[in-house]
């Protein structure tokens, strides 16, 4: 295929495309449950004729959601979630070898990654896929024309559904979303286990430091901080949580975490790991407290968890350390190391989750669009839940993949479930 050959496309070097056509092959091999959902769709044909625009982090998993809808029968253009997340030889991959319109490019400034979700919004989308929900503001805000041929979306991240769910409460949202976030599939193991895993191996390949005997903070205790406080105390980390939420800080307690106050907390931790999906979570008042050699991190999807722009102003120095290290120079002589800029350490530093759990990540955003095209002329302009049905599907499949068995009920033991008659 000639470069004149190829759809519109700006990634950073489409000779990385073999490199890259291999690493999606790979994780394939994890993704067995997308695998049937892309068998069943080269079928089936569901999205025929459908154009999305989709805003995911572009790596070797989301290359194989993007080929799944494509074998379904959309035309897909993608960008990037966030500027520091890309895989440049994936993005390659796609353009070239299966012909997919990618705008993304790691390292990528503030105004290209604008200019890349511009360029995926002129594709004209009939269903948009965010992960942090820029997509669908750029639309309400830039190009609000395009609305009325929107069928819907998916969003895949809590600070998304965040979002969105504050622009339905104001009216503000113009069409249906479905939230995988909220899928038990989803949460349930991408947040804990994808984000718990990803997240250390992040900070680890950025800093090669030896968390055992170390004290980590994790501020939040969604589903993201319970899978991250839990595997650093597998690797021998004392753990601290913050929280503003009794229930979770009392579910941290009951699970043997230390419940602190970020103020608290700041004077004694080695390693702080933000997963909240508010902003200023560490600030100017933290960083004062804070020892000397502190590490800060980020798991939210948005750089704005760590206030990096006071650490900025209030530093008289900064110097990159190793790739994704910024040592801070305080004008006290501390210094405060921040990984990867603030941003989604897992991601920027890492690889992001493996695949075996974006496999049903990405089966819940596939199974998402199917079901807003179904559903399209029932659907109110909020926020949802995908069905419950293609919860338990998803699980079925995954762990038929796994060769796991589970137990059914009988005849008897579903009468009894039924009836409200039996008793002591």
């Amino acid at each position: 295929m000639t470069k004149a050959e190829l759809p519109p496309y700006d990634v950073n070097n489409l000779e990385l495309a073999e490199v890259g056509e291999q690493r999606i092959a790979w994780a394939e091999r994890e993704m067995p449950v997308l695998r049937q959902i892309r068998e069943r769709f080269s079928e089936e044909k569901p999205l025929a004729g459908i154009r999305i625009g989709a805003c995911l982090h572009v790596t070797t998993e989301t290359a194989n959601l993007i080929l799944a809808l494509q074998d379904g029968g959309a035309e897909v253009r993608l960008c990037a979630s966030n500027p520091l997340s890309t895989q440049d030889d994936v993005a390659a991959a796609l353009v070239t070898k299966h012909h997919v319109s990618v705008f993304a490019k790691n390292n990528e400034d503030n105004e290209t990654y604008y200019n890349h979700i511009k360029a995926t919004v002129d594709h004209q989308p009939h269903i948009t896929m965010d992960d942090g929900a820029d997509l669908v503001a750029t639309i309400h805000r830039e190009k609000r024309e395009l609305l009325p041929q929107i069928i819907g979306g998916t969003e895949e991240t809590t600070t998304g559904v965040i979002r969105l769910k504050a622009m339905a409460a104001e009216n503000a949202l113009e069409y249906p979303i479905a939230a995988v976030n909220e899928s038990d599939t989803k949460h349930l193991f991408d947040n804990r286990y994808g984000t718990g895993q990803s997240t250390l191996d992040g900070i680890i390949r950025a800093t090669n430091v030896l968390l055992s005997g170390k004290t980590v903070v994790v501020a939040g205790y969604g589903w993201c901080g319970r899978g991250l406080a839990t595997r650093a105390r597998g690797m021998g980390a004392k753990v601290i949580v913050t929280e503003i939420d009794h229930l979770r800080a009392l579910e941290a307690t009951m699970d043997g975490f230390e419940v602190q106050t970020m103020e608290h907390a700041a004077k004694t931790g080695d390693i702080f790991i933000t997963a909240t999906g508010n902003r200023d979570v560490i600030g100017p008042d933290i960083f004062k407290l804070l020892k000397n050699g502190a590490m800060l991190a980020n798991s939210g999807h948005f750089d704005n968890e760590i206030d990096v722009k006071n650490l900025e102003e209030t530093s008289e120095g900064k110097r990159q350390i190793r790739g994704s290290v910024t040592q801070y120079n305080l004008n006290d002589g501390r210094k405060i190391y921040l990984l990867s800029e603030g941003r989604l350490v897992n991601l920027a530093a890492a690889e992001g989750h493996p695949a075996s759990v974006m496999d049903m990540s990405f089966a819940n955003q596939a199974l998402g669009i199917e079901w807003l095209l179904e559903n399209a002329s029932n659907l109110k302009k909020i926020v949802y839940t995908l069905p419950h049905e293609i919860d338990h599907e998803i699980a079925r499949m995954k762990l038929n993949a796994m060769d796991i068995s589970i137990d059914t009920l009988t005849d008897i033991q579903e009468r009894y479930l039924a009836s409200w008659e039996g008793g002591t």
